[in-house]
């Protein structure tokens, strides 16, 4: 019986002894619920000392479950971070790696407090020699979609031109309609239509493709309208003196009067060549990787903004090149006529 009545005596000591070691660590936990929510409060009235010294008092335990410690010391590090104290952010995300080395938030924000210390212009170096390989690879692709259309492009609308002003009723209509299509409806439609609205009819393009196709329609439209507007300017009395020595209609358009519309439509065409660099961005949208989708890429996987900055200054760039090209072929196209 005493036998008996001692194991229940035992039985009851440790059952208390578990449920004061339980009720102990309810206590602690909520006293560094307390702490954390203090903490909160005073960095609500901006008194950032004062919930550093709360945070402080949390301590380190071992088997440490709800991780009390690290993340007190964390906060603690991004406070002294905003408070542009770097050597105690420092310290404070150090006490997490002396306790867990493989803590990834501690080495993460120490990375970032020595990127902080660096100074600006050599981030910016390593931005720049960090992003401009990629940058490169798309602008490549940026310049060789430009020179495909620039090829394309004049020779579409020189025939939409031709056709615009035809005698021949039928050609004249679709000539027009082409322009009126594409001139009026957005180019971003349009690339959206050919590349993904296509394949539903059974058409499938690559969007290199769909990319030549719907910038190279799209800009003969435009340049269509300019080369029947130039050939058009030029006086009537050219095309009957033509005829008059017995040139056709098609040999005094090319040896004639097209020959006179260069100086007139340089301008306008280089206007639209140097439009044309920007509107490349758009095939970004049908997941063709030029300049745009490469920094935009790198924008949203680093959320750094220089790869912005040099995607602008890679554009600028180009339209300075393009607009130093076209000035120089203006000159040169009108130099019988500035004598």
């Amino acid at each position: 019986m005493k036998f008996f009545t001692g194991r229940v005596v035992k039985r009851a000591i440790l059952l208390f002894s578990c449920l004061m070691l339980l009720l102990a660590s309810v206590c602690f936990a909520t006293d560094y619920d307390q702490l954390f929510t203090d903490a909160n409060d005073a960095m609500a009235q901006g008194d950032l000392p004062a919930a550093i010294a709360l945070l402080k008092k949390v301590e380190f335990e071992k088997g440490d479950e709800s991780g009390a410690f690290v993340r007190s010391r964390m906060q603690i590090a991004r406070l002294q971070f905003a408070l542009k104290d770097m050597e105690k952010a420092s310290s404070a995300a150090k006490e997490v790696l002396a306790v867990y080395p493989d803590n990834s938030e501690a080495l993460n924000f120490l990375a970032s407090v020595k990127q902080e210390q660096t100074p600006r212009y050599q981030v910016f170096i390593q931005d720049c020699l960090r992003f401009l390989p990629q940058l490169l690879k798309g602008a490549v692709m940026t310049i060789t979609l430009v020179v495909c259309i620039i090829l394309i492009s004049p020779v579409g609308g020189l025939l939409i031109a031709l056709g615009r002003i035809s005698t021949f009723k039928p050609i004249s209509a679709v000539c027009w309609f082409f322009i009126w299509l594409f001139r009026g409806t957005p180019l971003l439609l349009q690339l959206f239509f050919i590349y993904y609205g296509l394949p539903s009819m059974g058409i499938t393009f690559k969007p290199f493709t769909a990319a030549i196709l719907g910038l190279g329609l799209n800009y003969s439209a435009y340049l269509g309208e300019i080369i029947r507007g130039g050939i058009q300017s030029i006086e009537h009395g050219q095309m009957e003196a033509a005829k008059a020595i017995g040139m056709t209609y098609w040999q005094a358009m090319r040896r004639v009067i097209i020959p006179q519309t260069y100086k007139r439509l340089m301008p306008p065409i280089g206007n639209e060549f140097i439009a044309l660099i920007k509107d490349t961005a758009l095939v970004s949208t049908i997941a063709m990787v030029e300049l745009m989708r490469s920094a935009d890429q790198m924008f949203n996987a680093y959320f750094n903004v220089t790869a912005l900055i040099l995607a602008a200054l890679i554009y600028l760039l180009f339209t300075t090149i393009f607009t130093f090209v076209f000035e120089k072929i203006e000159v040169r196209a009108g130099i019988y006529e500035n004598r």
